[in-house]
């Protein structure tokens, strides 16, 4: 018989993410630049797609509207995309300013 405990565990992580399309300066674990369009992105962090290639657990700076410079972990990286985790979350006052200024940027 199947136990139904693990039934909501994949979602526990799962957070809303807002799609914004936007062309973000960023800079790798060697600090040079990247060419970077964040693709969406949530207060505790983003997807984007990207030319370089990454391994989960490499650091790179993303420099956000509003936010400024955000570390960020990388924690997959699959065919040009990657998905990030802020080192520290965006305040909600300050996500909200962000996405204004990223959707108007599109």
């Amino acid at each position: 018989m199947l136990g139904t405990d693990n039934l909501a565990y994949a979602d526990v992580r799962r957070e809303y993410r807002e799609d914004v399309h936007y062309r973000a300066r960023a800079y790798g674990p060697d600090a040079k630049s990247l060419s970077f369009l964040v693709v969406n992105i949530s207060p505790h962090g983003l997807m984007a797609r990207c030319d370089n290639c990454f391994d989960p657990g490499d650091r790179i700076r993303v420099v956000l509207p509003i936010a400024g410079a955000m570390i960020a972990t990388v924690r997959w990286s699959l065919g040009g995309r990657l998905g990030c985790q802020f080192e520290t979350a965006i305040d909600l006052a300050t996500y909200y300013e962000l996405i204004t200024v990223m959707v108007r940027g599109k």
